[in-house]
């Protein structure tokens, strides 16, 4: 059966490191081989749970289940950009025939990818999507992650949409991602809600973002806030926190599904995530870098779209689609795809919440 995007998603249906750390899979082995499978991952922070949680093992998994000799070289940049330029340059030398690349920076990795390009390293840009000669790229339909969350926030409003003013928090500006999230999530609110005040969060730091909310409910003042976005898990996480010490909930949206994002949703502190199922995107990312890492072109069909990166370069690509997760779809979605158990979301903290959710 040849690797297809069908495949990989059936197959998929069936974490914190220091600055620089570089971790490889397998024992210690000679110089790659003519014919060896050599693969680099690099990934781009941890503080983000699902890169050490769920990427990372979902696609070394993949990899050894493609190709069971191959040699997997995994680094985290620990969103230092410099450190994950530096990085490459040691894929390179230890002789990795293609990189699965999650860019901290979208556009200074650039000269990176030209390099490995000119050495005739494959890239394969996973979840965001990297400047420079790219040879394919996974991701989700980001876009439509910032309209699902956008379509959220106005329906948690409802009619207090045209009474009071959000926050919008909307990301590293380093990241492409970020600027696709904002531009689906000002689609749906433009002209439905006003927006008070509006933040790029550099790094997607949680206390920045706790730092910028607490300044916006000084500014506009907590009557006015009648609700929050937020582009992701981590930043909403600073977000709670700052709402909570004004004595607020409002509505508050999110991404990627993390654990403390699903509790906070079940306690009420948070409305939504968008859940992005990790191990369809970590297959098909494996699937890519295992043909192209043998010397085999990717099945049209894990490719079925094409986009355009910042530096102008026309991608292959394969985007998936995102899933909102409310308090009355846990079960169907998150628990359901394997990410996290019932035991793992239900401590005793969050049990009179989960039962009243129906999850116990």
């Amino acid at each position: 059966m040849s690797r297809t995007l069908r495949g990989a998603i059936a197959l998929a249906g069936a974490a914190a490191l220091s600055l620089g750390t570089v971790a490889t899979t397998g024992a210690a082995q000679p110089a790659a081989a003519q014919d060896e499978v050599r693969i680099g991952l690099l990934l781009p922070e941890s503080k983000t749970t699902r890169y050490e949680k769920f990427d990372r093992p979902y696609i070394e998994a993949k990899i050894k289940e493609l190709a069971p000799g191959a040699q997997i070289d995994y680094y985290n940049a620990a969103e230092s950009a410099t450190t994950q330029q530096q990085q490459v340059n040691t894929a390179l030398a230890k002789g990795d025939k293609v990189l699965i690349l999650d860019a901290v920076d979208a556009k200074s990795i650039q000269s990176s990818v030209q390099k490995a390009h000119d050495a005739g390293v494959k890239v394969v840009a996973y979840d965001r999507l990297a400047q420079g000669p790219v040879d394919a790229y996974v991701s989700y339909d980001n876009r439509k992650v910032g309209e699902l969350q956008g379509r959220a926030l106005l329906d948690a409003l409802g009619d207090k949409a045209g009474s009071g003013e959000i926050v919008m928090h909307n990301g590293s500006p380093t990241d492409p991602n970020a600027a696709e999230f904002k531009a689906g999530a000002h689609a749906v609110l433009d002209g439905k809600v006003k927006i008070g005040k509006e933040y790029d969060t550099p790094n997607w730091d949680p206390n920045n973002a706790n730092q910028q909310m607490s300044g916006a409910i000084s500014a506009l003042g907590k009557d006015r806030i009648v609700g929050v976005y937020s582009a992701n898990d981590g930043l909403a996480a600073g977000i709670a926190t700052a709402l909570k010490a004004a004595g607020m909930n409002v509505p508050l949206t999110g991404q990627d599904a993390q654990l403390d994002a699903i509790q906070r949703i079940l306690l009420g502190t948070q409305t939504i995530t968008v859940e992005k199922p990790y191990k369809p995107e970590a297959d098909i990312a494996a699937t890519m870098a295992v043909n192209l890492a043998e010397g085999k072109p990717i099945p049209s069909d894990l490719t079925p779209t094409t986009v355009t990166s910042g530096s102008g370069q026309k991608v292959p690509a394969s985007l998936l689609t995102p899933v909102v997760v409310d308090k009355s779809n846990i079960k169907d979605t998150v628990v359901k795809d394997g990410l996290y158990t019932v035991r793992e979301i239900c401590t005793p903290t969050y049990a009179a919440a989960c039962k009243e959710a129906g999850l116990q």
